[in-house]
């Protein structure tokens, strides 16, 4: 059988203790030690993670949405996995979830919800918005709220990019329990 090239997680006993201090405040995830064997970016990808996920207007359940749809268009299964219980979390239904795991566009959804995942797709396969999707999410969301969106779409493409690439393997436990739990000291 083939050896599986991966990046490891790092030996906590060799972090800054700032490092573990944040891990302490942070859900056990594998994300998230990865994202510490880079000492100088740790602090900021917490930072900016926890500005969409914690801080952002933009609705949550909304937002579980279209990063759904990110991973499934990046083929993350670890952010997939994991972003599956948030939205559970935030009232993201069963069927909901299978109609964002399509190949193709998305069309079971309501038309905010397909509105939603054209987002996340163009920006996940085309890098650029179409003029008439920016032009939807503005006039629905308006600036901020169009601008959180596009946020946080391309920070959950960056994501998935490093997740698959350094090869962060899922936990053994159960995945998040909650979107609340995130970033929370």
């Amino acid at each position: 059988m083939p050896v599986t090239i991966k990046i490891p997680l790092p030996d906590q006993a060799r972090l800054t203790p700032e490092i573990v201090a944040t891990l302490g405040r942070l859900p056990p995830l594998n994300v998230f030690l990865m994202m510490a064997n880079a000492p100088a970016s740790f602090e900021p990808l917490i930072n900016f993670a926890t500005s969409i996920l914690l801080r952002s207007e933009f609705d949550r359940r909304k937002r579980e949405i279209a990063v759904l749809r990110v991973a499934h268009v990046t083929r993350s299964s670890y952010e997939w996995t994991q972003h599956v219980a948030v939205a559970k979390s935030v009232g993201v239904s069963e069927d909901e979830i299978a109609a964002i795991k399509v190949d193709g566009a998305v069309t079971r959804l309501d038309a905010e919800g397909n509105l939603l995942c054209r987002v996340a797709d163009e920006i996940s396969r085309d890098v650029r918005l179409s003029d008439e999707a920016l032009g939807a999410i503005m006039d629905r969301y308006g600036v901020r709220q169009a601008t959180e969106l596009i946020l946080c779409c391309s920070y959950f493409n960056m994501l998935s990019r490093f997740l698959e690439s350094t090869r962060v393997e899922l936990e053994p436990q159960p995945p998040l329990p909650s979107a609340r739990r995130l970033g929370n000291s």
